[in-house]
């Protein structure tokens, strides 16, 4: 018994080391602890303050984006050298007097933009000796803070890159470049917005910080409790419940939290003992949590930090990345599901007694259909209604929406107080029976007004992602501060005093967590900023761009699979925001440039999501997945073998990339609203048949050719136009000379497929595919007017004469001098889609074999799936 205790607390304080990674170590107690509580909540105020309208109805505390980035940083290095130990045998009860000194002075290094903000616009690019002191030292500093809240490899790789940037003539052959003096590196890194200060830090600054800080709130004001009991109150009576409860709760907590091993803490101290309890081993309740954890970064509408990164790099709006993010991250949570349905088939797994009364399937689904058709309807009346009430009440339409958000709140509240309150997650509490659904739903519903002002925002009203978030969080504040006394009033209980402290308090509290969850991020972006401005200052890219082609032979998919090593071999080291900085900065461009020399159109979005996916994977993958250590504190079974056994649950995650790099219709990019059902429904079907062959089992076992079948079925249904390709082209030749009388043959919907040969920005030759949109016109010759498009023809060869100033033309990249190598048009052909016959087809056959070697079920088997 002894020993149980023992193990139960080393595992209790290797849980608190891993979550002590990222938010600090160090609790100082006394005035030295209220002092950082106190900077911690300065900081989320700051933050608030700069997002809102505020500023500017008052006329003061209006800061640039340099300004706004500068505090940023001040106060994401003071909070880590205070919070964060120097060395495993540094004190963590008090805090150094070197450490005082070092987060002062970085601090004053980091506001150095602020404080001198008016001098150093003066003299651009020429600092003087007073900058450079000052931009070495916070680049010293900002290294060691990197060092302390993220380890040494982000650290190193930074190192690395300054010092390339320093000896650029002393390197060799192809890595050799004129170099940078000491004074260009400091002014790029540290003095202008190309460096630390850049486009990362920018985004921390202005959107995630938000992001954090309401997540941070939702669940101090209970909703990750509320989301937890949700799901297992829905899905705990079905085979393996827990776990699958566990993979919905990951995925709903996922919506407010964007770190993996945060949210594999928050529901695993509570989802991995109930899994166990089922039957499932250590390693694979461990690994279940951290699958369905660490997707919670690509699941909408609070992706992980690096989704905000997205918006800058691609250029396109937060509304377009969660649009495009959607559906592989659903179809990757719902293959989750399944795969834990077939671990519990395997193991003949039972679900936990459900409390729920009993009714028959038909009730259920009409039940079901009901809520969901009721939801349908009011979203339509709640936007048709203030669609037509905007024109009317005009600049009053802000009061009145707030009024009624206002009445609404409170009647959910009033509506919840019927039923029980929640229970707070005990993972000691032997739970044997189940809390009823409905009343567990109706107690927190209020809690998903937050989320819905946020899509509303987003999606809606298309406000920016900063401004979006800041609304979400000052209803957060609203309802954290009001929700216990009202609670009590509804409920008839005394001590509203009591209650209005305990809400300033969990307020108070929520501020601090947001501001200490940042820390790490803010590091991490301005860490990556030196990387990045290392890149531009060098033109490294170009040459690590020219590296990877050269391995990669000109081949795309192996350029995919070496930018997947590459992402996963930083993930092991590097947080997921700087590991997508990273690989997006040198290898985004060189994926785009490759796929149109190799006559594939690949969007800038799909392959920034594609590294992105693979730096999220980098927190399963083995020996160095922190989020694989986290769960295996939780469970008590073997940190790596939990991570292979999560790698493995995490091939869906890993095999949707490349799937939609060929396949861009599973990003929903030009798809309509019919297309993209029809989509979702073969790819989710595509994904589960995935699902089954990697895990060996469907009905049955799978026999060793039936997983071949079946992952041929998958292919098939995620990409029907490869067979399709080869039985019959899409395109068909036609001569360069014809250019003209090709394009006015287009339809008005369709293009072009042309491949140009030329010289590069940098003078070297290049070539190219391009897509050719059909331009307004009823003849080629108009068409070609309207596109500012002039050629030539001169021995035989068809080039580009001119293209119009700003023309359509340009835009697509033709130039002077090119050469239009060929020309391929679109044919009438069967759709792709075609191919999904043959491949269900031979679906039907595996099912039909699996069927044939399903044992009886004996008659007193339980019916519950």
């Amino acid at each position: 018994m002894q020993d149980d205790k023992s193990t139960a607390s080393t595992r209790e304080a290797e849980l608190e080391e891993l979550a002590a990674n990222e938010t600090g170590a160090r609790k100082p107690a006394g005035p030295v602890g209220k002092l950082l509580l106190c900077v911690a909540a300065v900081w989320s105020l700051f933050q608030l303050w700069i997002a809102s309208p505020l500023p500017f109805v008052f006329g003061f505390g209006v800061f640039s984006a340099t300004e706004a980035r500068s505090i940023h940083l001040a106060f994401a290095i003071f909070l880590a050298f205070m919070s964060y130990p120097a060395l495993k045998r540094s004190p963590r009860g008090r805090v150094p007097l070197l450490d005082w000194g070092l987060a002062l002075i970085g601090a004053f290094a980091a506001s150095y933009m602020y404080f001198f903000y008016e001098q150093l616009s003066q003299r651009p690019g020429a600092p003087i000796l007073q900058d450079v002191i000052i931009g070495v030292i916070g680049l010293l500093l900002l290294l060691e803070a990197t060092r302390r809240a993220l380890g040494p490899p982000l650290m190193i790789v930074a190192i690395v890159f300054i010092v390339y940037s320093l000896a650029g003539p002393y390197m060799p052959g192809m890595l050799a470049h004129r170099g940078v003096s000491l004074y260009g590196l400091v002014n790029h890194q540290w003095l202008t917005s190309q460096g630390v200060f850049g486009i990362a830090l920018g985004v921390s600054t202005s959107f995630v910080f938000l992001f954090v800080l309401f997540g941070a709130l939702l669940d101090k004001a209970g909703a990750g409790n509320y989301f937890i009991k949700m799901a297992f109150s829905m899905l705990g009576h079905y085979r393996g419940g827990p776990a699958k409860a566990a993979v919905v709760a990951s995925g709903m907590t996922g919506l407010i939290s964007g770190s993996s091993i945060a949210n594999t803490v928050t529901t695993g101290t509570f989802t991995i003992p109930m899994m166990k309890r089922v039957g499932f081993s250590p390693t694979k309740a461990g690994a279940v949590e951290v699958s369905s954890s660490v997707n919670g970064q690509i699941m909408p509408p609070v992706m992980g930090a690096a989704a905000f990164l997205m918006v800058e790099y691609v250029g396109i709006s937060y509304v377009e990345v969660i649009k495009h993010a959607f559906l592989p991250a659903l179809i990757s949570y719902i293959a989750l599901i399944y795969i834990v349905h077939l671990e519990a088939l395997k193991a003949n797994m039972r679900g936990l007694e459900s409390s729920n009364p009993v009714r028959p399937w038909l009730q259920k689904i009409v039940g079901f259909l009901t809520g969901l058709v009721g939801i349908m309807a009011l979203a339509l009346i709640v936007y048709y209604g203030l669609g037509w009430l905007k024109p009317v009440l005009g600049e009053a339409m802000p009061w009145v929406a707030a009024v009624g958000l206002a009445v609404i709140y409170v009647a959910l509240l009033k509506l919840g107080s019927r039923y029980p309150e929640l229970d707070k997650d005990d993972a000691s509490t032997d739970i044997t029976v189940l809390p009823q659904t409905r009343p567990t739903v109706m107690v927190g519903l209020y809690f998903l007004l937050p989320v819905v002002v946020l899509v509303w925002c987003l999606m809606v009203e298309r406000l920016s992602p900063g401004l979006s978030a800041f609304w979400a969080t000052v209803l957060m504040i609203v309802i954290i501060l009001t929700q216990r006394p009202l609670e009590a009033f509804f409920r008839g209980r005394g001590g509203l005093g009591n209650e209005v402290k305990r809400g300033v308090v969990d307020l108070w509290e929520g501020l601090i967590d947001g501001a200490r969850n940042m820390i790490g991020i803010g590091i991490a972006t301005a860490a990556a900023g030196i990387i990045v401005g290392a890149v531009s200052q060098t033109g490294v890219g170009l040459v690590l761009a020219g590296l990877v082609e050269t391995l990669s032979m000109g081949n795309l998919l192996l350029m995919l699979m070496l930018t997947a090593v590459l992402s996963l071999i930083l993930g092991m080291g590097l947080p997921t925001t700087a590991n997508y900085i990273v690989v997006s900065a040198l290898l985004a461009p060189v994926i785009v440039q490759l796929g149109e020399q190799n006559g594939l159109i690949v969007p800038l979005i799909a392959v920034h999501l594609f590294v992105f996916y693979f730096g999220i994977m980098a927190d399963v993958t083995p020996p160095v997945g922190l989020a694989s250590f986290a769960a295996a504190a939780i469970s008590g079974g073997d940190p790596i073998r939990t991570g292979f056994q999560a790698f493995y649950y995490s091939l869906r995650t890993a095999a949707l990339p490349f799937l939609f790099i060929f396949n861009t219709d599973l990003l929903l990019i030009d798809v309509n609203w019919w297309h993209g059902i029809l989509i979702f429904v073969v790819a989710t079907g595509a994904m589960l048949i995935f699902a089954a062959a990697t895990q060996g089992y469907m009905v049955v076992r799978n026999r060793w050719y039936e997983s071949l079948l079946l992952l041929l079925v998958a292919f098939t249904l995620f990409r029907p136009g490869f067979w399709m390709d080869m039985i019959h082209d899409p395109y068909r030749d036609i001569p360069p000379a014809q250019f003209e009388q090709a394009l006015g043959a287009i339809d008005d919907d369709s293009n072009l497929r042309v491949r140009v040969d030329g010289l590069d920005a940098y003078g070297s030759p290049t070539s190219f595919v391009m897509l050719v949109p059909a331009p307004e016109g009823d003849s080629g010759s108009e068409r070609m007017q309207n596109l500012g498009l002039t050629l030539m023809q001169e021995d035989g060869k068809t080039l580009v004469d001119m293209t119009d100033f700003n023309s359509q033309a340009e835009e697509l990249g033709f130039d002077f001098d090119q050469e239009i190598v060929s020309i391929r048009a679109p044919v009438e052909r069967w759709s792709k889609e075609w191919m999904w016959i043959p491949g269900l087809a031979v679906f039907a056959l595996v099912v039909w074999l699996q069927r044939r070697r399903r044992p009886t079920p004996s008659r007193h088997a339980d019916a519950t799936t």
